[in-house]
């Protein structure tokens, strides 16, 4: 089962609620989306750490519901 691009900024938005998000559905399948999340809460935070807070709004769909998310992250400034 797919997951809608909506869906995703949902969730996304309910862990980071100041959040710009920007999704692409790249395949048209439902399955592999290219995410930008621009929030003031990746302020501070590596890479790394700025990806991990996306992957936790997901809630676990990721590798199940939604096969592949290309993310780019950044702050406000940036």
């Amino acid at each position: 089962m797919a997951m809608d691009a909506t869906e995703i900024e949902r969730l996304i938005k309910a862990r980071l609620p100041d959040a710009t998000v920007t999704i692409r559905d790249l395949a048209g399948d439902g399955d592999h989306y290219a995410a930008t999340v621009i929030s003031a809460a990746f302020k501070g935070k590596s890479r790394v750490q700025q990806h991990q807070l996306v992957y936790e709004a997901l809630k676990g769909q990721m590798g199940g519901v939604l096969h592949a998310l290309a993310l780019q992250t950044g702050t406000p400034e940036s």
